[in-house]
């Protein structure tokens, strides 16, 4: 089978594999559509493990099953969770399946940058959604990074009629724009300094989409009658992005840090004069659960979350390079949510 196997984000090659054999309660999924995450582009973080087949938002429909498997069968429509959780650690049973160690061991094989890939038991047997009728693979690789944002939001508090400030519209900002706007925000201001993805930002939702250089919290105190935001959700990893989330949070409010920074980067904070009397939370997230994966694939279902429109390019295996490129580089090509078709 072919792949596009990554070297860098500047040497992604077209390569030839054996399609992966499976056993007992394992799967093959033959993989229609994948989107480019943001953090496949995050070559600091693959360095250490390349070359390698990248790729985890995926959608496809069942090749094979392996003996055992009787909830599944080939022909199946599914989107899949690429990491899962044992469910009976401390930190499942205290709701924090994410930090768990199995849940960060898991994977399939070999990625979703592939026309095949096989699914573990243990994937299988939490990680497989079945698709609606109706529902493209396209949309359905959405499930894994709404996920995502499901549960960032959930962990930093999110309830209806909350203000929520975006800094950062790449791909997910503009979904916790719309997630936001979706489930009730009271208000929802996004930031960038990509015009076409504050424009994107407007249609899918925000309020006021501002340059990420104008005077955030005067525009902010201007939308919600005097008052900052009450949750700040940093989609940006630049130092300056997170001065703007301290300075932009009203009292009582919450921070939520979605994306990463450099590796090593620090910032300094003064506990007093941020927290100490002004009662600030800071808080991150990390991919999802199962139970956000279903809930993700719940509302794109129920057409709650129009997802079509951040789809701008459509790529086969063979132009993984371009699309690495795109995402490298969106300004380039006004790029947002990049689709890898492993069978074009």
């Amino acid at each position: 089978m072919r792949v596009a196997m990554y070297y860098s984000n500047q040497d992604v090659r077209l390569e030839e594999m054996p399609v992966p054999a499976i056993g007992p309660g394992e799967m093959l999924v033959r993989i229609e559509a994948s989107g480019i995450c943001g953090s496949d582009v995050m070559e600091w973080y693959r360095r250490h493990k390349v070359p390698l087949v990248l790729g985890h938002e995926i959608a496809g429909t069942v090749e094979a099953v392996g003996d055992g498997v009787i909830n599944y069968r080939a022909g199946d429509r599914v989107a899949v969770a690429h990491h899962v959780p044992c469910n009976t650690c401390y930190y499942c049973l205290n709701d924090n399946h994410t930090v768990c160690e199995t849940l960060r061991k898991t994977n399939f094989d070999p990625g979703g940058f592939a026309e095949y890939v096989r699914l573990p038991a243990i994937n299988v047997d939490r990680g497989v959604f079945r698709l609606p009728d109706g529902l493209s693979y396209e949309e359905a690789t959405f499930v894994e990074p709404v996920a995502c944002i499901l549960r960032g939001q959930r962990r930093a508090g999110f309830s209806p009629g909350k203000s929520v400030l975006v800094i950062g519209a790449g791909i997910a900002g503009l979904l916790h724009v719309h997630v936001a706007r979706t489930l009730g925000a009271g208000t929802v201001i996004a930031t960038d300094i990509l015009r076409y993805r504050l424009e994107m930002a407007g249609r899918l939702g925000a309020d006021l989409a501002v340059q990420a250089d104008e005077d955030l919290p005067a525009k902010i105190r201007e939308l919600n009658k005097g008052r900052l935001a009450d949750l700040v959700i940093v989609c940006a990893g630049a130092s300056t992005a997170i001065m703007q989330a301290l300075n932009s949070v009203e009292r009582g409010g919450t921070v939520l840090f979605f994306a990463p920074t450099e590796p090593g980067a620090t910032f300094p904070l003064s506990i007093n004069d941020l927290f100490w009397r002004n009662d600030i939370t800071l808080t991150t997230s990390y991919a999802g659960s199962p139970a956000d994966y279903a809930l993700a694939l719940k509302l794109i279902k129920a057409g709650n979350f129009n997802v079509r429109p951040m789809i701008t390019h459509r790529l086969g295996l063979a132009e993984a390079q371009l699309g690495f490129r795109m995402v490298l580089h969106p300004q380039d090509c006004d790029s947002v949510k990049v689709i890898i078709e492993p069978q074009r």
